[in-house]
């Protein structure tokens, strides 16, 4: 019994470390950007399936007539624009394309 009580304290503090390092929904999809001037625009239609965006770029986007400022800042990697949309604001699935940059280490464009 003795033996199992390290192993279980072991286990617990390890479980703990993991949830406390756990990515949050702004480390992986970016933040709001109101306070940074966009970039530039990406206007996205019914017919739009996909937009390409690099890593660090404040851009507005704007669907229908919402529109919202976004820093992609987050883990480069793809994900749906319906994560960080209005809710309501998509009717179809756009797949955000968040290219690296020389200084995140990629190749850039």
């Amino acid at each position: 019994m003795k033996l199992v009580t390290p192993a279980v304290a072991a286990l617990a503090l390890s479980a703990a470390s993991l949830s406390a390092n756990a990515l949050t929904s702004g480390d992986l999809y970016g933040e709001p950007a109101s306070q940074y001037t966009p970039e530039r625009t990406i206007v996205v239609t019914p017919q739009t399936k996909f937009v390409n965006v690099a890593r660090g770029e404040v851009v507005k986007v704007k669907i229908g007539s919402q529109e919202f400022n976004w820093e992609f800042d987050g883990v480069a990697k793809p994900f749906d624009l319906s994560k960080i949309a209005p809710e309501g604001a998509l009717d179809h699935s756009v797949q955000v394309f968040v290219g690296t940059t020389i200084q995140d280490g990629g190749f850039g464009d």
